[in-house]
């Protein structure tokens, strides 16, 4: 068989760290092991009833066997504008700062390509999420990390990073609730972004994807609602969090008129819009009442409890998260994040993601995800104590 080479583009991208992981994990599964999963990613509850039931009358209707406008049926990008209106109070133009997305990880890979040449620079944090560094890497782009420290909560100083990157740098990655910190960001950080961006004529792309699983009682801010930061910069909504639909993929960017036109321009190339169903199934999600998100927050926060209290009991002395449905834990002294990882995959069947591959300052953590039941979540714990590792 005659072996094509790769293009130049594809092999500038970094490896694909969790698809390395959950290999692993089948491997394990198909041995016969009982595998608790807390390394993903993927919400373990299914999509609120109501959503499913729009999607199943939806998908009888022929006008949705078609395809769809281009950029989407104008309902979909009007309940967007309402849903920021209602939630963070922000005024968005339906048809001018709202691009519909096949997911919100493809959207943050084709930023990249909308905005970036070849040399360019974009900021990105580190600790980050993996795609961004790979849409950056596709555009032949270049890249400058913004450490995002615990003793700054988890935000980047821009106070350190020199004028010169900031003078180069054409885009800026956010990511607030974080991934995988689990940092929160305040409206004066946001603020600060602002005035930043402005200042250094930089593109903010606010990742928002775990933007209503806050927890003790405070709502997160979105980007977009503090002042000025529409004309510097973007923030990307996904329902796969919120809603229980990650496959579902679909997911909204809004923000700056002039990043939005590009990215329904390069959408336009790549494929029409989605299927007319989900687009309905999506209005429905995000439209209404919609106190079923906070029940299911509700159920994230208890069982953020149940692990950080059981940690605490065989004496992982760890702080709990403020936001999304990951934990962000030091590991104990004596092992790298990939030893401990490894360790705990191994003799204990449980499964955690290594800090390292969330970028350089993510050594010395691992993440922890909050997607199994309370009961799932106190054995794994057992299990971690059984090791022997920690003294009460």
């Amino acid at each position: 068989m005659q072996v094509f080479e790769q293009s130049d583009a594809i092999q500038r991208l970094p490896d694909q760290f969790f698809a390395k992981l959950g290999k692993r994990v089948r491997e394990l599964v198909d041995e016969g092991h009982d595998v608790i999963n807390l390394g993903q990613g993927n919400p373990d509850l299914p999509t609120p009833n109501h959503i499913v039931k729009v999607l199943q009358k939806a998908a009888e209707n022929p006008i949705n066997h078609k395809y769809s406008p281009f950029q989407g049926f104008p309902y979909f990008r009007q309940a967007v504008a309402d849903f920021y209106k209602k939630e963070y109070d922000v005024d968005l133009d339906p048809d001018e700062e709202v691009a519909l997305m096949f997911g919100s990880k493809i959207g943050l890979f084709e930023l990249s390509q909308c905005l970036l040449n070849p040399g360019d620079t974009a900021l990105l944090p580190d600790p980050g999420y993996p795609d961004y560094l790979s849409g950056v890497a596709l555009a032949n782009a270049k890249h400058e990390f913004m450490p995002l420290l615990a003793e700054n909560g988890f935000l980047p100083d821009y106070n350190k990073i020199s004028e010169d990157i900031l003078q180069k740098a054409k885009v800026m990655f956010l990511n607030y609730p974080n991934n995988p910190t689990a940092g929160v960001a305040t409206r004066a950080f946001f603020d600060e972004t602002v005035e930043v961006a402005k200042k250094h004529n930089i593109c903010v792309v606010h990742d928002f994807a775990y933007g209503a699983i806050g927890f003790d009682s405070v709502k997160q801010p979105s980007f977009l609602s503090s002042e000025g930061a529409k004309d510097i910069g973007i923030e990307m909504y996904t329902l796969s969090k919120t809603y229980n639909m990650a496959g579902w993929r679909v997911a909204f960017a809004v923000g700056n008129s002039s990043v939005i036109k590009t990215i329904n321009l390069l959408q336009d190339h790549l494929f029409t819009s989605l299927f007319g169903a989900i687009q309905e199934a999506a209005t429905a999600a995000i439209s209404g009442d919609l106190s079923f998100v906070s029940e299911l927050v509700d159920i994230y926060e208890r069982r953020r409890n149940v692990l950080v209290e059981s940690l605490h009991k065989i004496g992982w002395e760890v702080e709990a998260p403020k936001g999304t449905f990951f934990s962000w834990f030091k590991v104990p002294d004596g092992y790298t994040s990939d030893e401990f990882a490894e360790l705990l995959l191994e003799k204990a069947h449980v499964v955690v993601a290594s800090g390292n591959g969330f970028g350089t300052l993510g050594e010395g953590y691992v993440r922890i995800g909050l997607l199994d039941t309370e009961d799932r979540l106190r054995e794994a714990v057992e299990r971690i104590g059984a090791l022997g590792i920690f003294r009460k």
